[in-house]
């Protein structure tokens, strides 16, 4: 089954989710501030290729401002920042839709196309 991190007063999550049931794609929905993804799933999505560490965080969120995470993310190590993002769901990037091998991270019509429908 399909996995959806997000969260529900978040424009791009809407735009997401649209998507998906527009093609009636069935997907358990996550609340990603209440559940963050696993180190586990962040780890399988860097390992991918696809993303870099910075691509996962949400850099016009709040918590990334309050955490000082612009200079942070370049001097902490690859590790400590998973762990971060597993901590804090506000911190990761949204959505996430995940079978657990592959996934997509934030908004991007054509790859949720290419994965998902």
């Amino acid at each position: 089954m399909v996995q959806f991190f997000g969260y529900d007063k978040c424009g791009t999550c809407r735009k997401a989710k649209k998507v998906l049931d527009g093609k009636k794609v069935k997907y358990q929905d996550i609340d990603i501030t209440e559940k963050p993804p696993t180190k586990k799933l962040l780890q399988t999505i860097l390992k991918s290729g696809e993303y870099s560490i910075s691509d996962l965080f949400n850099k016009s969120g709040l918590l990334y401002r309050e955490f000082k995470m612009k200079d942070k993310i370049k001097v902490l190590k690859q590790t400590e920042l998973v762990d971060l993002l597993a901590k804090h769901g506000k911190l990761v990037k949204r959505p996430i839709i995940t079978n657990g091998k592959e996934a997509t991270v934030g908004f991007d019509e054509t790859r949720i196309k290419k994965l998902w429908l």
